[in-house]
């Protein structure tokens, strides 16, 4: 029984990491204070990885529209590797889930608990 509740607590964890789609599941659970205190930390992380994806994502799409064109195929393929990281990050940080090990990352952790912590928790 214990086991099977490890592993709902597991899928739960893993939810808030899929890349965009765990964001709203996230902030959801931060902004109305449910879960646990794990599940509280990893909201935290996927909203900040997530939001931090977004606005680099945001000002790289916004300068291509505004250089040459050589510059701007450069800040594509740029925006292109970001997306592929972002998704290969929130992959990992489920797979370590997965391993029973902690889905953290040294800097990105470190500012979610001192930033989305303070406003959203």
């Amino acid at each position: 029984m214990q086991k099977e509740q490890g592993q709902l607590d597991q899928l739960k964890l893993s939810m808030y990491l899929i890349p965009v789609l765990g964001f709203f599941l996230a902030l959801w659970t931060l902004y109305w204070r449910q879960g646990s205190r794990q599940q509280q930390k990893v909201s935290r992380l996927s909203v900040t990885l997530t939001l931090s994806w977004l606005l680099s994502y945001s000002f790289l799409w916004t300068g291509a529209g505004q250089t040459s064109e050589f510059n701007s195929l450069r800040l594509l393929y740029l925006n292109s590797l970001l997306t592929s990281g972002y998704f290969l990050v929130s992959l990992s940080l489920m797979i370590r889930l997965w391993l029973g090990k902690n889905p953290r990352l040294p800097l990105i952790s470190t500012m979610a608990e001192r930033f989305i912590g303070k406003h959203l928790s």
